[in-house]
């Protein structure tokens, strides 16, 4: 009896567009929830009835963001190859796991406020309203510049990224961290980001082809 074959697991080339739909879901999210909570609103139940149906529909994109996010996780840690370090890859995917987690949370407290908002009372209501502005500005929003820090710091010292990414990433980062609590708008960072770097994966996995036209047009003529 023959014993199967066994094959080793490859990373389709394709699977940065995770990336690219996590920066996709998660900022539509982003805007939905943050024009359901205005900048200088009234704190007060009346955010429920007005924003109820924006609500949802980000509880509803922010776990299939989720998944994708695993997916550009695995992603870019695939990308590390034998230049991974142990420590400072333990801490990109404890921060990233982490500000997944946050973010499942604030989904979660979303879509229960909305589905029992005509049975709380307005100070549950304002209660949910903060919940919902610090898990998203001041808890998921620094575990995601922890997450690009690290990531930042494997690149600088294994030079898998260009420098100007590298530094890039370092800025935003600062700036999440420093000016996270002024406007949730902020946030958006993050997954313009995430795009910045899947489509940078895409073309080194040769998905997406920069030179492509420019090859093509001389042996047309």
């Amino acid at each position: 009896m023959t014993s199967p074959r066994l094959h080793r697991l490859s990373t389709p080339r394709a699977a940065a567009l995770a990336g690219v739909l996590f920066a996709l879901m998660f900022g539509a999210a982003i805007i939905l929830i943050r024009t359901a909570l205005p900048e200088g609103a009234q704190p007060g139940s009346q955010w429920l009835d007005a924003g109820s149906a924006r609500i949802r529909v980000a509880s509803l994109l922010i776990p299939f963001a989720g998944i994708a996010f695993l997916w550009f996780i695995g992603v870019v840690r695939d990308g590390f190859g034998r230049y991974e370090d142990k420590f400072f890859s333990s801490v990109f995917i404890g921060s990233g796991l982490l500000f997944l987690a946050l973010t499942f949370v604030l989904a979660a407290v979303g879509a229960a406020l909305v589905a029992t908002s005509g049975e709380i009372s307005p100070e549950t209501a304002v209660f949910g309203q903060m919940l919902l502005l610090s898990l998203s500005k001041t808890y998921a929003l620094r575990m995601a510049a922890v997450f690009m820090i690290s990531l930042a710091t494997i690149w600088l010292k294994t030079g898998l990224m260009p420098r100007w990414l590298v530094a890039v990433t370092y800025l935003v980062a600062l700036g999440l961290i420093v000016a996270s609590d002024l406007s949730m708008w902020i946030t958006l960072a993050f997954p313009v980001w995430v795009l910045v770097v899947s489509v940078l994966l895409l073309v080194r996995a040769g998905v997406i082809d920069l030179h492509r036209d420019s090859v093509d047009e001389p042996q047309r003529g």
